[in-house]
């Protein structure tokens, strides 16, 4: 199995989007927990579209921060109404531009391009015109949709890690308990599943549409065979 590691060599900024307030929390909460607390100092360039200036600006700033402990987080919550993303396509687009002009990550965590909510699928189509050679992981967002489907990348969560993801989504984004699938059974039930699939207790996961790897020191062009 490839792995992307959190050493000495692992990444130093991450840029985390979402749609809305607690996509992120929802979709990577637990892989940021494990980055931030992996590699203190962490620079997290966090971007989300729409929620500006409301009580939902006020917990995803909280629970960012509880999410991205010892990181050096820098977030932006712009005011694009919810369910509307299509329509403001050009203040989506230039705020996605803006945040790449501020960093050069080495690892971008955004929704995935087949998502079923017309939001999380706009800014996900917007992030490689933007991130073009970066190393984007589309997260999954569980929802009444059903548009959960096989995903190709995993991040392992310890049971405390889940736990505490599982923890902070309830202790810090009160406007959602009232909605029926917002409860701890579905994020740790969805957690066990994809732990399953990587042979892990819990794992979060993500689909990778590209990815380029350094298997080996060959000079390009140069023979692989025996004289």
């Amino acid at each position: 199995m490839i792995r992307l590691e959190a050493g000495r060599t692992g990444p130093d900024r991450v840029v985390a989007v979402g749609a809305h307030c607690d996509d992120i929390a929802i979709g990577a909460g637990g892989t940021l927990l494990a980055l931030c607390r992996a590699r203190p100092g962490l620079r997290v360039d966090a971007l989300v579209l729409s929620g500006g200036g409301s009580e939902r600006e006020e917990e995803e700033r909280a629970a960012l921060t509880a999410f991205c402990p010892g990181a050096d987080l820098r977030l932006t919550v712009l005011k694009l109404p919810d369910g509307r993303m299509p329509v403001h396509w050009e203040e989506a687009k230039s705020a996605v531009e803006e945040l790449r002009t501020r960093t050069d990550p080495d690892l971008v965590l955004a929704p995935r391009t087949d998502d079923a909510h017309q939001d999380h699928r706009g800014l996900a189509r917007l992030m490689p015109t933007a991130f073009r050679d970066h190393l984007v992981l589309g997260y999954e967002i569980v929802k009444w949709d059903g548009d959960l489907g096989r995903m190709n990348a995993y991040q392992p969560l310890t049971p405390d890690t889940a736990e505490d993801k599982v923890r902070l989504l309830q202790e810090h984004y009160a406007s959602q308990r009232h909605r029926p699938w917002y409860d701890r059974e579905a994020f740790l039930g969805l957690a066990r599943i994809r732990g399953i699939e990587c042979h892990e207790r819990y794992a979060e996961a993500f689909a990778v549409t590209k990815l380029t790897l350094d298997l080996g020191t060959c000079t390009p062009g140069s023979s692989t065979q025996g004289d």
